[in-house]
């Protein structure tokens, strides 16, 4: 552990608290001129923010808003991030603080660091996999051969994990718990970290998907451009509601945040396909090309 000090003057300020809000006031007051040093406990900023999914009432990702401010702060001369840090003492007077921060220590030279993650990768306390005892799994007779191929083949690659999953649930359009068991008793994962990576990333499904998952955008810009009618009409011609799956297995209906189409709202995504500017009148025309398919 180390103490780092600063000593205040006119001209400076200190932000506690990297959060969204942090941020902006440190934004704010570096604009002004003045000399900002923004204080985070966590190895970053970012605060709670960066852990939602949404925000109200548009509906937009996190880091939509954060990104911006983000590097928008990296690059300021006049903003000086201090993480992994808590105020020890405060003491002085408007226009003349002395604060005296403990820093916590990374065990890296931070001057040195370019970002590169190999610290993250070698970490022994990250990385130490037990392996698993050795019982057996019941995999569904269905996909129990595609399943033991995937993992066979994937087997003494560095790595493994994410391919397996990928591979997995592109095949069977969802990622089945037993399979998650074999896999984690494969390779020496644990089944919690497993799920967590199943249960954290949108591209991966635990419950089973339609082949042609149909992903209507609700970013603010098609929103306002009607892509909720487009929703409620799909569903009404599929015969299912968000996030549900016909039982033939054929569709799935899903919402998505942005697919990057705000020039062309509202947009609609099939699988890799993407339409532009579609309205209530499209939908029957675009459901039937897969039908036909």
């Amino acid at each position: 552990m180390n103490e780092k000090s600063m000593t205040g003057k006119v001209g400076a300020a200190m932000v506690l608290g990297g959060g969204i809000g942090g941020m902006e006031a440190a934004l704010s007051l570096a604009e002004s001129g003045i000399k900002v040093y923004l204080v985070d406990s966590k190895p970053s900023i970012g605060g709670v923010m960066s852990q939602l999914d949404k925000t109200f009432p548009t509906n937009d990702c996190a880091m939509c808003t954060m990104a911006p401010r983000l590097v928008a702060i990296g690059r300021h001369k006049d903003i000086e991030i201090l993480s992994m840090s808590d105020v020890e003492t405060l003491t002085g007077s408007p226009g003349h603080f002395v604060a005296t921060l403990k820093k916590k220590s990374r065990f890296i030279d931070e001057a040195k660091c370019t970002g590169c993650g190999t610290c993250v990768s070698n970490c022994p306390t990250r990385n130490k996999v037990q392996p698993l005892e050795r019982t057996e799994i019941d995999v569904e007779p269905e996909f129990r051969e595609t399943v033991v191929e995937i993992v066979g083949k994937n087997r003494g690659r560095n790595g493994l994990l994410m391919p397996i999953l990928q591979e997995i649930n592109a095949t069977l359009n969802y990622l089945p718990e037993s399979a998650l068991r074999y896999v984690a008793r494969e390779t020496g994962y644990p089944l919690t970290h497993i799920l967590q990576i199943a249960t954290f990333y949108s591209a991966f499904s635990m419950t089973p998907r339609g082949k042609h998952v149909v992903n209507v955008c609700m970013g603010t810009t098609c929103y306002v451009r009607g892509s909720e009618r487009l929703v409620e009409k799909f569903g009404d011609l599929l015969g299912i509601g968000l996030d549900g799956t016909t039982p033939d297995r054929k569709y799935t209906l899903k919402s998505a945040r942005c697919i990057g189409c705000c020039g062309v709202a509202p947009a609609v995504m099939v699988g890799e396909d993407v339409y532009t500017r579609v309205t209530s009148r499209r939908i029957p025309e675009i459901v039937r090309k897969y039908e036909a398919a």
